[in-house]
């Protein structure tokens, strides 16, 4: 059941394909802003992907984030999304990111709920 509080954290490994440089965001070898975004992102994504309705899923909408201090290769992070409002379709989540329990990264997310058919429908 969709209920505000559930909580997901999603991991990633900084690797030669997350980093600014590799990814163009930057020019030098730490995690990536957007690499940090996605990360987020996906942590909200699993956070409600079993309680949605058969052929619904949930799209990005906004993210607002900070990205609080550098990562080196080989770190572990651990983004954490937990779910704080539900508005009909509209779901928001405040997202944070760490570091060895440091945080590195926090926001604020919007997913949409959707049907998955009829969104694909509209390409």
């Amino acid at each position: 059941m969709l209920k505000t509080g559930l909580i997901h954290t999603s991991t990633v490994t900084v690797s030669k394909e997350n980093l600014a440089v590799t990814m163009g965001s930057g020019d030098m070898e730490v995690f990536a802003t957007p690499a940090l975004v996605a990360l987020m992102e996906n942590a909200a994504m699993c956070c409600v992907a079993l309680e949605l309705p058969e052929g619904s899923s949930t799209v990005g909408g906004m993210i607002q984030t900070s990205h609080l201090k550098p990562s080196a290769l080989g770190a572990q992070i651990e983004a954490t999304a937990v779910l704080i409002h539900i508005e009909g379709r509209k779901l928001t989540f405040k997202v944070e990111a760490k570091e060895n329990g440091e945080l590195i990264g926090e926001g604020t997310h919007l997913r949409f709920i959707v049907d998955k058919a009829k969104f694909l429908s509209k390409l």
